[in-house]
């Protein structure tokens, strides 16, 4: 449970009592299953089931589901916290320049490294700024500022955070010029910065074509093959193979167009998932980064298959 504790304050949440989100998760997972034990009784009170027929049912409900659905409870959870904490993390990373640059000023100024830092918060800095008043607020009430920013660049998994602290803080026991040396490493940060969006601007065609091909063209090419199996199903299904001496027999309802509905809508949706992440690597260099391209992907991709489908029938469904 301290693993837990420290898990969210890393998030930005702060708890007294770490149990009380396994009880949330677990009521939360009894919950859905009551739910689900209402709609089974209401099912089965119409199809004349009785109590010990269903029994069976609602002992896998209440054993195998409800560990399944906690289970699944607490990876959206983790799930939840760990972007939260990524996102705390690209929120530092993005001011930290700034604020090393302000600090370099107040140094310039006269002032020591501690006052410097305090006064170089500003309210934009958001999450940083919020961390930089607890380094100030330790410090006043007697802790080492090496202690504290060093418990401050743990909370966060930031190896730019972490590296810009610990030069700054090697630069402060050798007595050297600290200005200088953190206004080095600010502009370091911001060319790291520059060439990274180099980079991401000299892949933009293949993110073109992923996109053009996850988005574009295979739903069009799956409402299009949905057309197909209606229109072959029609002459098929027109067509008596009694008595013409075939080795072969055809079933015109082996493959619903329902069926085939769910399939390109499913398939169609993992593969605007995992094309959203590709692009992520590509241009973030990693997937968290780019969780939002997923809804965008999905959501398109379905509302032109959709839109495709509804196109093809009007202009084929005349023919046959």
């Amino acid at each position: 449970m301290k693993n837990l504790k420290n898990y969210l304050e890393k998030a930005g949440y702060s708890i007294d009592d770490e149990t009380k989100v396994s009880k949330m998760i677990v009521r939360a997972g009894i919950f859905v299953n009551i739910l689900i034990t209402i709609y089974l009784f209401y099912t089965g009170y119409y199809r004349g089931d009785s109590f010990l027929e269903l029994l069976p049912t609602l002992i896998g409900v209440w054993t195998v589901l409800l560990f399944a659905i906690i289970l699944g409870l607490w990876i959206l959870f983790y799930f939840f916290v760990d972007l939260r904490i990524f996102k705390r993390r690209l929120d530092i990373e993005e001011v930290l320049p700034d604020f090393l640059m302000l600090t370099s000023s107040n140094i310039n100024a006269g002032m020591p490294i501690d006052q410097a830092l305090c006064y170089a918060v500003r309210p934009r800095f958001g999450i940083l700024a919020k961390e930089i008043e607890e380094v100030a607020k330790r410090t006043l009430v007697g802790d080492e500022l090496k202690e504290a920013l060093l418990e401050f660049t743990k909370k966060y998994d930031s190896l730019v955070l972490q590296r810009s602290i610990n030069l700054l803080l090697e630069g402060v026991d050798s007595g050297g010029k600290i200005a200088d040396i953190i206004n080095k490493i600010a502009l370091d940060i911001q060319n790291t910065r520059t060439f990274k969006k180099e980079m991401a601007a000299n892949v933009t065609t293949y993110v073109i074509f992923i996109s053009f091909a996850t988005v574009a063209a295979a739903p069009f090419l799956f409402a299009l093959s949905k057309q197909l199996l209606i229109i072959i199903k029609s002459i098929m299904g027109g067509i008596n193979f009694e008595g013409t001496g075939a080795g072969f027999s055809f079933d015109a309802s082996a493959i619903s167009v329902a069926d085939y509905n769910v399939f390109a809508i499913f398939t169609l949706s993992m593969t605007s998932v995992f094309s959203a992440m590709i692009i992520s690597i590509i241009k973030k260099g990693n997937i968290k980064e780019g969780l939002n391209y997923i809804p965008a992907f999905v959501v398109t991709n379905i509302v032109i298959y959709l839109i495709a489908t509804k196109l093809l029938d009007i202009m084929l469904g005349g023919l046959f």
